[in-house]
C-alpha cells in the first residue's frame, strides 16, 4: 500500500483550487488537433465528485442551446490546465443529479455569500 502511495503521489497536482459540489467552475482543458495544441474552456456546475486521491474526478454539467451536456474530468489529469471557481453554490446534497430533470430557473443553484 505504501508503494502505491509513493507511485501515485508523483503524478498528483499539488495546488488544487477549493471546489465543491454546486460550484460553477471553468475547466481549462488541453485539446490536441493534429500537430496543434490548444486550450478549450468548459464552464458549468459541478454535480458530482467521485473517488479520492489520484483517481478523483468531477462531473461538470452545463446547458448549451437548451441541451444538457455533462463531462467527467479527472482532477489530476495532465490534460487539465487549471480549474477556476466562478461562483460558490449553496447545496445540501453530495450529488446534484436532480438538476438533469430541471430547466431554466429551476436548474439554478443558490449562491453562497
Amino acid at each position: 500500500m505504501d508503494l502505491m502511495k509513493a507511485l501515485t503521489s508523483q503524478y498528483m497536482k499539488e495546488e488544487l483550487p477549493q471546489m465543491n459540489v454546486g460550484d460553477t467552475v471553468r475547466v481549462h482543458v488541453k485539446i490536441k488537433e493534429g500537430a496543434r495544441e490548444r486550450v478549450q474552456v468548459f464552464e458549468g456546475t459541478i454535480i458530482a465528485r467521485k473517488h479520492g486521491g489520484i483517481e478523483e474526478s468531477i462531473t461538470v454539467r452545463r446547458l448549451s442551446y437548451g441541451v444538457g451536456c455533462e463531462k467527467v474530468f479527472p482532477v489530476h489529469s495532465p490534460s487539465i490546465v487549471k480549474v477556476e471557481t466562478v461562483r460558490r453554490g449553496k447545496v445540501r446534497r453530495a450529488k446534484l443529479y436532480y438538476l438533469r430533470n430541471r430547466l431554466g430557473k429551476a436548474a439554478k443553484v443558490k449562491e453562497r455569500v
